[in-house]
């Protein structure tokens, strides 16, 4: 062990102590998505995400109050995870015309969250009815990419590709819609391509967003 401490704590092995506690972190967040999604949230214990993560349970609860609070951080994650990558995405269409903005969008959620299967499972599957906690966070999530799709119909309608009129309601379809088919695609066998689910969720955006008021 090395002698005395760093800016980050004390060395051991040539890793200092938060990179330690990052690690542990990281490895019970990994433990957790494979877990939740394959033998399920409820029948998952604490000591059987320590055991897959290499860590003790006093190292859980350093990091984490509960097995909710990590369900609560998993889901977080994927959305932000799918958030992230459609905003750089948009910001390189930025002139182009709405309705391609919002296919570009489509495509860019679709990527994130069919990138690896766990993710629509934990969210769509695992997630839901858990907790009040879990439902509210759910809800304000929702509420994100409601008012984000909103503003995209917003903007082909002044544009002239689609006509004026109120789309929250459209738009909240629009999000029920991607939900159950990124469910259905985790769900199917034999497996249907992510492509494919693009595809359909493209042409239901277009026809929604573009019928007559």
């Amino acid at each position: 062990m090395a002698q005395g401490a760093g800016a980050h704590g004390r060395m051991y092995r040539g890793v200092d102590t938060e990179q330690r506690r990052a690690e542990r972190r990281e490895r019970l967040l990994e433990a957790a998505l494979d877990e939740f999604t394959s033998r399920g949230y409820h029948k998952t214990k604490i000591a059987d995400l320590c055991t897959k993560a290499g860590v003790s349970t006093r190292n859980f609860y350093e990091k984490f109050a509960s097995k909710e609070a990590l369900l609560l951080e998993l889901h977080a994650h994927i959305n932000t995870v799918a958030m992230k990558r459609m905003l750089p995405v948009l910001e390189s269409v930025a002139d182009a015309d709405a309705l391609t903005r919002i296919t570009t969008l489509v495509d860019a959620f679709v990527s994130a969250v069919t990138s690896d299967p766990r993710f629509p499972r934990l969210n769509y599957v695992e997630a839901p009815g858990i907790s009040q906690a879990m439902e509210r966070q759910h809800q304000d999530w929702f509420t994100r990419y409601v008012d984000f799709i909103t503003a995209e119909c917003d903007r082909a309608a002044s544009a002239g590709l689609a006509p004026e009129r109120d789309y929250r309601l459209t738009a909240i379809a629009l999000v029920g819609a991607v939900t159950g088919l990124v469910r259905e695609w985790q769900t199917h066998e034999p497996p249907l391509p992510s492509s494919a689910v693009a595809t359909e969720v493209r042409e239901i955006f277009i026809a929604a967003i573009t019928r007559p008021a």
